[in-house]
């Protein structure tokens, strides 16, 4: 039977969130009924709650970094059972057929369904996190560690993913030197998680209001943008630069801080298009590339790595009544450094 779900949903792009109910679906056999502990608020959450990036379907639940517990499977589940600590990201199903879905990176298959905001393979818009419930199918659903709490697991379905990804693709470790471009709630994971690898790690911040922070987390290095001549005193320095955030950046002056073969990722979303000057990447042959979460595979080979190594999001727990002001509070960096949500609150 169907299961009717409390949610908080935005009615329209100006309006403030409010309480409704939505009904998820009738178990599948290879479905997966999680009642949600905590939702990770992400940028990205407000770009398509806001309509800033495509035009979405209202009333939108948001959240995609979900984390809960297990409270019925399907009859032909059988790596999950109930009371199961479990985690859901980004999207929750995929063709399973393509050269992308095949090799394990379903993020990237033209056919996936995002957790919401999106139609799944029967034409249902979905509706993601910011609710009490969720189906998910057996496959896209993570196990998460008991050495993790869900309130700061949750952040690792997005914010975690999005920047461990990049680091194990570009095959971080003891000899690399990467830096870290911003500090917020994608940036305070990645300098975690380089540090973890034994990279030497930099943080290049706008100013150094986060540094004591910075170097807690494992930052060897930390320079401010705001300072005269700092992009300038790092030419030539990394292997590898993971951009975080989403406004425009010099990207040139970034290139020249690259080594020979050196690579800049980005993993924020700028709206406008990048100018970069060619000559940037053919002197030192280095390269421009993007990243984008990461498969199902390589999210829970994540999860067991943050486990491993006492990694976790930094997050402050709020209510459901403070979610719209969290927004506003997200977009002015004002958060320290992931706002998760507490399900029960709903």
């Amino acid at each position: 039977m169907t299961t009717e779900t409390s949610a908080l949903m935005a009615p329209d792009p100006s309006a403030p969130f409010e309480r409704g109910t939505i009904t998820r679906r009738a178990l599948r056999s290879d479905d997966v009924l999680i009642e949600i502990a905590y939702v990770g608020i992400c940028h990205s959450d407000i770009h398509n709650a806001r309509d800033e990036w495509a035009p979405g379907t209202y009333p939108m639940v948001p959240g995609h970094e979900i984390a809960g517990i297990v409270t019925e499977v399907g009859s032909a589940v059988t790596n999950f059972k109930t009371g199961d600590r479990v985690g859901v990201g980004c999207f929750v199903d995929s063709c399973g057929e393509c050269d992308a879905c095949v090799s394990g990176e379903e993020q990237f298959c033209n056919r996936k369904t995002m957790t919401y905001n999106s139609k799944d393979a029967q034409g249902n818009i979905t509706y993601g996190g910011y609710s009490t419930h969720i189906v998910v199918r057996e496959h896209y659903v993570l196990r998460i560690p008991e050495a993790l709490s869900l309130e700061s697991a949750a952040p690792l379905l997005c914010a975690g993913i999005t920047t461990y990804s990049p680091l194990r693709h570009y095959n971080t470790g003891p000899e690399s030197r990467v830096a870290v471009i911003g500090m917020g709630g994608l940036g305070h994971m990645a300098v975690q998680y380089a540090h973890a690898m034994g990279a030497h790690v930099t943080v290049i911040s706008q100013t150094r209001s986060k540094e004591a922070d910075g170097r807690r987390f494992g930052a060897d290095d930390y320079r401010a943008m705001s300072e005269p001549g700092t992009l300038q005193a790092l030419r030539g320095s990394f292997d590898l630069i993971i951009n975080t955030v989403s406004a425009n950046i010099d990207t040139t002056a970034l290139l020249h801080t690259l080594r020979l073969d050196g690579t800049l990722v980005f993993v924020g979303l700028p709206v406008d298009p990048q100018a970069f000057q060619v000559s940037a990447l053919t002197s030192r042959r280095r390269s421009i590339a993007g990243s984008n979460i990461g498969g199902i595979r390589e999210t829970q080979e994540m999860l067991d790595f943050s486990a491993e190594h006492d990694i976790a999001a930094q997050v402050e727990v709020i209510t459901a009544d403070e979610v719209t002001e969290a927004f506003d509070r997200v977009v002015d960096s004002d958060v320290r450094y992931r706002f998760v949500i507490d399900a029960a609150t709903i």
